[in-house]
């Protein structure tokens, strides 16, 4: 027979990489998010609801989202974007090191532009990279129909295209039906 001790052990065990790229997602930050796959495994152990959970992926995720939140939601506001920078770090002495630093540099332009969309567009849009996780799998975790997300993710794609459209200097940023 299993004890609760060895079920919570192979969760970790099996889960951990998939917590810790959701919180990452979220924190951009490796510390902050180890800290948040702590955090979420203690929430798992204490809600002693492991034996009943059917979708573990789906559940895991919810929880890390909530501890990544909690997380963001006490830091300084000006640290984000210092975060989001702190990621994408060129490494010089690499081989192709100019097409490093310019794939670097437009992830960072991504990541500065999803930073700056309505927060509900915002967590739908990263969850849906992590994992690729899909649309009722993200329902789930945020608690709405999976017709809500692909709404949402729809506004938050077709957002980005016309913030860097107007960052190219292609567009004006209104929207032309």
């Amino acid at each position: 027979m299993k004890t609760a001790a060895t079920d919570i052990e192979s969760v970790v065990r099996e889960q951990a990489r998939f917590v810790f790229k959701v919180a990452y997602s979220m924190l951009r930050n490796v510390e902050d998010a180890e800290d948040a796959v702590q955090e979420t495994f203690l929430r798992v152990h204490r809600s002693g609801e492991l034996p009943n959970v059917r979708e573990m992926k789906s559940w895991l995720a919810r929880i890390a989202f909530r501890v990544a939140l909690d997380c963001i939601q006490r830091r300084p506001k000006g640290e984000l974007g210092e975060l989001i920078e702190a990621g994408f770090q060129a490494r010089s002495g690499e081989a192709g090191a100019e097409r490093h630093l310019l794939q670097q540099e437009q992830a960072a332009i991504l990541h500065r532009l999803i930073v700056t969309l309505p927060e509900d567009l915002r967590h739908t849009l990263v969850l849906s990279t992590v994992e690729e996780m899909s649309s009722v799998e993200i329902g789930k975790v945020l608690g709405v129909p999976e017709a809500t997300v692909r709404t949402r993710l729809f506004r938050a794609r077709q957002m980005l295209k016309e913030k860097l459209l107007v960052r190219m200097g292609v567009g004006d940023g209104t929207r032309r039906s």
